[in-house]
This record gives structure tokens, C-alpha cells and sequence, in this order.
């Protein structure tokens, strides 16, 4: 089965990544390397490698792969970075991150989730991951700044404390728009102020706390 789920991930990266464009040796690595399916439930490890997002509880997803690897890529990590996550989720991402930078901090605001995710993190031998229970678009305070932001849900703006907690020369991917469709920016931190760019159009999960979207059931 572990083979299955190998090659299952191997052609993932060719069909799904490199045909459309990725092209970084260490993203293309990294998601060779991470198994998916120990991220989400046992009933959908069968579907794990598809080219879709998947249910992880709590009216959650975990990203579909393409999207993981264009924003990590985005990043343009190096190996030596800090980086904040916001939106923990099922770990995944995070574990991608734990790859190809010195250190993560990632926040989920949903206990169950994070308990689960340090968890499988643990379990995988990540140990350049911090997960906090914390509302994210307050970001990580006494851990800024941070050389890259990765924002895994949508926004109605840029959350003020995200960029404030960004180094200068740093980059966020952050998805902003409405509650269903948004479009993902790439802010770049300069001398000159702050730079923002267009990627691509995406659905991510609204984004909720003080500098984002109201709870629906608040």
C-alpha cells in the first residue's frame, strides 16, 4: 500500500504540478516527499493524491495540491526563512512549509484541528513546526517579524497585523475577496512600500477573526 500511495504521490507531482507550470526543484521535492493521506481521514486516502481539495472536519479543506505548490512556490523560500501560517488546517501545507524553510509557526483557530495536526506533524518527525490556537489574522507577535506570510483562507483585505509582522524584503500569499471566491495576491514588502500582484483566481474557506470574516454562526 505504501508503494500505492508513493507512486500515487510521484505522479501527482508530474501530472498535476509540473504540466502546469511549477517549477521550483524544491517545491516539486518537497510534495513528492510529504504523504498526503496520512493528513486527512482513512475513508478518502484513496483520493488523496487527486486534483482536488478534500473535507478535513469542521467545515474545513485541506488544499487542493496545485494550489499548495503555486503559493509555496510564490514564497520563494530558500531554506534559511521563519515563516507564519495562518490557518493551520490539517498540517499539511505546514508540513510542506517544514520542508523547505528553518522554521514555521502556524496558527489554527480551531482546537480540534491544531491537536490533530501537531499530532501527525509529530508523528512524521517535523520539529521546525510551532502550532498555536489562536485567532490568525492577529498573526504571531512576539515571533515577527517574519520572512513569509501564507495565508490558507480568504479575506475581505490584507489583515494590518500580517503586514506589520512582515520583514521587509518578506512575502505573503493571501487570498482576498468575498466569502466564496477570491483571488490570491502576492504582497511584497519593499523600501518603497508595498507591492501587491495577481496570481490567480481560487476558493479557499473564509478567513475569520477580528481582521477577517465574522463567524456565521457568531
Amino acid at each position: 500500500m505504501a508503494n500505492d500511495y508513493e507512486r500515487a504521490r510521484l505522479k501527482m507531482v508530474d501530472e498535476q504540478l509540473v504540466a502546469r507550470g511549477i517549477k521550483d526543484p524544491r517545491v516539486l521535492s518537497a510534495m513528492g516527499r510529504v504523504p498526503r493521506h496520512l493528513f486527512i481521514e482513512e475513508a478518502l486516502r484513496d483520493r488523496a493524491y487527486g486534483d482536488h481539495a478534500l473535507p478535513i472536519g469542521e467545515r474545513q479543506t485541506i488544499s487542493q495540491p496545485y494550489m499548495v505548490a503555486l503559493m509555496t512556490e510564490a514564497l520563494e523560500l530558500k531554506g534559511s526563512e521563519r515563516v507564519l501560517e495562518i490557518g493551520t488546517g490539517s498540517g499539511y501545507q505546514t508540513a510542506v512549509l517544514a520542508e523547505l524553510a528553518a522554521r514555521i509557526y502556524s496558527i489554527e483557530r480551531i482546537a480540534g484541528l491544531a491537536d490533530k495536526a501537531r499530532w501527525v506533524l509529530a508523528s512524521l518527525g517535523y520539529r521546525n513546526v510551532a502550532v498555536k490556537i489562536f485567532d490568525g489574522t492577529y498573526g504571531w507577535k512576539d515571533q515577527s517579524p517574519f520572512d513569509a506570510i501564507l495565508v490558507t483562507a480568504g479575506s475581505p483585505e490584507v489583515p494590518p497585523p500580517l503586514l506589520e509582522q512582515l520583514k521587509e524584503g518578506g512575502r505573503m500569499l493571501i487570498p482576498v475577496g468575498d466569502r466564496t471566491t477570491q483571488v490570491l495576491k502576492k504582497v511584497t514588502k519593499t523600501p518603497a512600500g508595498v507591492e501587491q500582484s495577481s496570481l490567480t483566481g481560487c476558493v479557499f474557506v473564509p478567513l475569520i477573526g477580528g481582521h477577517g470574516w465574522v463567524a456565521e454562526n457568531a
